[in-house]
């Protein structure tokens, strides 16, 4: 890595000009992530809780439950990447 700088924050210039200079340097870089392409699953919850899904499905004015639950999953996923990306953040600084 280029010269560490020795303070809380980085600029985004900063920034770019590390990631730039990195570029080549394999070592740098962790290994790829390969992604799956986006097929459905299929997943199996108690058929209590599914009745439920689906009256909160309906009132939320949802097509169906697993449009609804779909929702859900994305908006705490979303709430749980960015918790840990203040988290790495907090904890690298």
């Amino acid at each position: 890595m280029v010269g560490f700088v020795n303070k809380t924050k980085l600029t985004e210039q900063e920034i770019d000009d590390i990631v730039i200079a990195d570029a080549d340097e394999l070592n740098q870089w962790e290994s790829p992530v390969f992604m799956q392409p986006d097929v459905p699953t299929t997943i199996s919850i108690p058929f209590s809780l599914a009745v439920r899904a689906q009256f909160f499905a309906g009132l939320h004015k949802k097509h169906s439950m697993e449009e609804w639950l779909q929702t859900i999953i994305q908006e705490r996923v979303d709430f749980e990447e960015t918790a840990y990306a203040t988290l790495k953040q907090t904890v690298l600084s």
